[in-house]
This record gives C-alpha cells, sequence and structure tokens, in this order.
C-alpha cells in the first residue's frame, strides 16, 4: 500500500517503500505570497521544489542512467508532461538537482560565518557543516560523484557547477581574511589557501561517500582543521 508522503516534513516518502530520502535543508514548504511577485509564480516555484525533491530521490536510488522521468514524475504525484513543461531533458533535470543541492549546502555554510567564533572553531564549524551535509544526502551526492564523468557534458565544465564551488571558497576566504585582522591567521595568500581548505575538505568527504573512510565525523573534522591550522596559525 503506498504510505502518505509530505514534502514539508523532513521524511519524504514515496508510494513506492524503495524510496525513503532524508534532505534536512531541502525540504519543500506551503507556497506563500511574497511581495512583487504573483500566486502562479509562487505555486510554480512550489511545483519545481516537488520535482526537484522526487528527482533527488529517484537519481539517489538508481543513478542518472537507469533513473527515468516516468518514476519522478510519480514520485512528484504529477504527470510526466508536467516535467516536461518545467524542465526540456533528464539531464537538465539531474542539472538542477545538483545544483539545488549545492545551493542548499552554501546557504548553510553561509550560515555558520554569522556566528561570532574564532578563526579556528569557523574553520571548524564550516567544514563539519560541509561533510554533516554530504553524509545527510550520501545517496545522491554519491551519485554524482561516481557518475560525474559518465554524463553527456562533463558536469564540471558548466559554469554554476564552478561559480557555486567558488562560492564556498569565497566562504572561507572570509574566515582567513577575519583571522589575519585579528592577528589569529599570519599572513598568506588567503585565496590558495582557501581552496586547499575546500579542496580537503571534499576529498574527505568524497572518501566518506564512496566507503574509503569510515572514520567518526568528529575525527575527520579534528584531521582537516588539525592539518590546516597547524600551517596557517601564528
Amino acid at each position: 500500500m503506498a504510505q502518505a508522503c509530505s514534502l514539508a516534513g523532513r521524511n519524504f516518502v514515496s508510494s513506492s517503500a524503495d524510496y525513503r530520502v532524508y534532505f534536512t535543508d531541502w525540504r519543500v514548504s506551503k507556497p506563500m505570497p511574497v511581495l512583487g511577485r504573483t500566486k502562479k509564480d509562487v505555486l510554480s516555484e512550489f511545483r519545481r521544489s516537488e520535482l526537484l525533491t522526487a528527482a533527488r530521490a529517484v537519481f539517489g536510488k538508481k543513478g542518472f542512467h537507469e533513473a527515468s522521468i516516468d518514476e519522478i514524475a510519480e514520485l512528484a504525484e504529477v504527470a510526466k508532461g508536467t516535467v516536461y513543461l518545467y524542465y526540456k531533458s533528464k539531464k537538465e533535470l539531474y542539472m538542477e538537482a545538483l545544483k539545488f543541492g549545492v545551493e542548499s549546502l552554501n546557504e548553510r555554510m553561509k550560515s555558520k560565518t554569522e556566528v561570532t567564533e574564532s578563526c579556528e572553531q569557523t574553520l571548524r564549524l564550516l567544514t563539519e557543516t560541509k561533510i554533516v551535509f554530504f553524509e545527510e544526502n550520501r545517496d545522491f551526492f554519491r551519485i554524482y560523484y561516481s557518475e560525474l564523468g559518465k554524463l553527456p557534458g562533463h558536469p564540471s565544465a558548466i559554469p554554476f557547477v564552478r561559480d557555486l564551488y567558488s562560492e564556498q571558497a569565497k566562504l572561507f576566504e572570509d574566515v582567513l581574511r577575519a583571522g589575519i585582522r585579528r592577528r589569529e591567521v599570519r599572513n598568506l595568500d588567503v585565496q590558495k589557501t582557501a581552496l586547499a581548505i575546500a579542496d580537503l575538505t571534499r576529498g574527505v568527504a568524497t572518501q566518506r561517500l564512496l566507503g574509503t573512510w569510515k572514520t567518526p565525523i568528529a575525527s575527520d573534522v579534528e584531521f582537516i582543521v588539525g592539518v590546516i591550522w597547524r600551517g596557517i596559525a601564528r
């Protein structure tokens, strides 16, 4: 029997017991009126969010090549034609799901920089946030990494992917600059250091997704911060 699903809740459960996903910050709330936007605009955005939620579940379960628009439409409880009203192809839907995911991660990381902490502690919060986010959405991101080179048109060559990851690096840059001003961090090349931190964090998160590393998250976070901090602290 089909299980009830609630897009506004934390657990999104499809009519098939095979799909159960947890997207902590990817929840879809009820459409609310927004100043300067029509009801049609708000409903359209809400429908897109429903489709992206379903797409992430199916892609995360089956991968890009095995997933079908029919399955995504069924999970979103819309007609197949409705999917094509918003997305021209499966590839476009996949890329939008990826974009929405990375944007959600960036927003969560940005919120951590707004807390007044030492440079070392803020770096720890950013690193932990990124790894935890990947863990919470591991099915989708594991598919992304494992099929990165198989997709038609390599995702890394797409501008929005580079731009979104650049946003993450800039968050680290801002933290480092603040640390230099407070004399917690020695004078260094902020841009290169930020990219190194972002890449190291991404590398650890990827190894966890692929099952290579099975150590506790806290242990991996301390490893990353320890390696970085010993090289940049005054």
